[in-house]
């Protein structure tokens, strides 16, 4: 700890010991408030700047503990180890280019935006990180996102497992009744990698058609693969639809 007075010394530990903040954090809050708690606490806790400082010696630190350790890279082992069922939220925060793979710039940029530099303030984001997909605006963003990160280099469309997978995740946060039929549908009727337009599509039939498609047009600009997913619904009478 930097040297401080014995007064100023406790005071740097207690407000670390209810903020679950740093040292520098601390420090930080504690002189703009001229070493008065009350208000190094409502300065922490009303400026988002100030809890949002990270140190990028620990960010380096954190790189290491997850990167692969023949190349450069975090590589699957590193991701498994690091986001846990967070990985598709974290990778949105870090800009990720490709499923299973954070670049240096990739990670330490990423996490600097979330104020993150411990693993302490890892833990401490994950509840907000994962009530980003419970926004709106924000699942949206998600969602466009994670069809470019989860498709493999090089290919246009994204392969039918994988988008599954995706689907699965993104709306059991979201509750879509209709997306263990969906998964089904494709599994048994189409069985080839999916598009961008149809995984973007299909976001907006989520979202506007009802589960019962009620309000469901067949005259719509609709992919033929969601037309045919309406068909496969009331063929094996999973939706009664009104003539």
């Amino acid at each position: 700890m930097h040297k401080l007075g014995r007064g100023h010394r406790e005071k740097v530990q207690q407000f670390m010991a209810i903020t679950g903040t740093s040292e520098k954090v601390a420090l930080q809050a504690l002189k703009a408030s001229d070493w008065h708690l009350e208000g190094a606490f409502d300065i922490f806790y009303s400026q988002p700047q100030i809890r949002a400082v990270t140190d990028s010696r620990h960010l380096e630190e954190l790189y290491r503990r997850y990167k692969d350790p023949y190349v450069d890279m975090i590589m699957a082992d590193g991701i498994t180890l690091l986001c846990n069922d967070l990985q598709l939220v974290v990778s949105w925060h870090m800009k990720a280019a490709t499923m299973c793979e954070f670049s240096r710039q990739e990670f330490i940029t990423g996490l600097q935006s979330l104020g993150i530099d411990s693993l302490e303030k890892f833990r401490e984001r994950i509840q907000f990180m994962r009530s980003e997909l419970k926004d709106e605006q924000k699942f949206r963003e998600i969602y466009n996102f994670a069809f470019g990160w989860a498709k493999e280099k090089g290919q246009k469309s994204l392969a039918l497992d994988t988008a599954i997978g995706m689907w699965q995740l993104l709306f059991a946060e979201k509750q879509w009744p209709l997306v263990d039929h969906w998964c089904q549908f494709l599994q048994a009727r189409h069985n080839k990698a999916i598009s961008r337009d149809t995984w973007s599509q299909l976001l907006e039939f989520a979202k506007t058609v009802d589960p019962a498609l009620s309000n469901y047009d067949a005259e719509g600009a609709w992919p033929y693969l969601i037309d045919e997913f309406v068909e496969y619904l009331v063929e094996n009478s999973i939706v009664q639809r009104s003539s």
